[in-house]
């Protein structure tokens, strides 16, 4: 089938109490693990590129791999752009076929977030492409953009609520208490923050920063009103260790299939074990 919207799910995910997982697309590899696993548990998903990643695969191959994954495995795959810094950059990844645009204002005050977020919202909805807004700083690193845990800034539920009603976006990312990369110890998560916000609004709340969350904590903030869970790190170190661990042992391999099949099978396990916990496992 075709690339969809996140509109074809995540009603559903608030309505039943499940979360959609998106994983970041960062090579043909990457992308081969998420829908395999996907396909397995039958399970929508979302393919998530940044604007690094969109750099470095190229903005034309990333919507071919994207369009053959959702080709070959039948399921509701949303090709989405991630922490897009602009309208224009939105623009583009819309033209090109993404089916699915994050807006990332949050670094701009609260008037301009949303003035700039309605804009992005206004275009994409014209053409059926579903939105992400994001209120508060998530601390962490994401690409080339570091924050400090320090100046990570919490959202207001009140600023949110005001958010959504003013901007129409689908899904809403709130900062609550996660970060971008691995944890050094357990995040604290405001759950009440979460279900404040997700019991005003009509759209589910997206938990960035997912990989390393405890699981408990995972369920607790898709009950809370979590719909949309991204994971990035996870795989990445999965697929890291897995290629140092093949070179460690002989270090005559040359052909980079003897240690990438490998790292897409350790990937394959980590987005099957994501789905599994978020619930969407026979949602497609």
């Amino acid at each position: 089938m075709p690339l969809v919207s996140m509109n074809e799910f995540l009603p559903q995910a608030k309505a039943k109490k499940f979360a959609v997982g998106q994983f970041n697309m960062n090579n043909l590899e990457f992308a081969q693990a998420i829908v395999e696993a996907a396909m397995e548990e039958k399970s929508p998903f979302i393919f998530g590129v940044s604007e690094g990643a969109l750099k470095y695969m190229g903005i034309e191959f990333t919507v071919a791999i994207a369009r053959a994954a959702a080709e070959k495995s039948g399921l509701p795959i949303a090709l989405h752009l991630d922490h897009g810094s602009s309208f224009e950059v939105a623009m583009k990844c819309i033209r090109a076929g993404f089916s699915s645009v994050m807006f990332d204002g949050s670094h701009y005050p609260f008037e301009e977030n949303i003035r700039l977020t309605k804009e992005v919202v206004k275009a994409a909805h014209a053409m059926g492409v579903s939105v992400e807004g994001e209120l508060g700083t998530i601390g962490g690193v994401e690409d080339d953009i570091s924050v400090d845990a320090a100046e990570a800034a919490l959202a207001k539920p009140e600023e949110a609520i005001r958010f959504y009603e003013e901007t129409g976006v689908d899904c809403l990312a709130i900062a609550v208490g996660t970060a971008h990369g691995m944890y050094a110890g357990e995040p604290n998560i405001r759950f009440d923050i979460i279900e404040k916000v997700s019991q005003a609004i009509p759209v589910p709340i997206v938990l960035h920063g997912g990989s390393g969350v405890p699981d408990e904590m995972i369920k607790k903030s898709i009950e809370a009103g979590v719909g949309k869970i991204n994971v990035n790190t996870e795989n990445q170190v999965a697929c890291t260790d897995t290629i140092r661990e093949v070179l460690a042992k002989d270090a005559k391999v040359y052909d980079p299939r003897k240690y990438l099949a490998p790292a897409r099978n350790a990937m394959k396990e980590v987005v099957r074990s994501k789905i599994r916990l978020f619930g969407s496992s026979g949602q497609a």
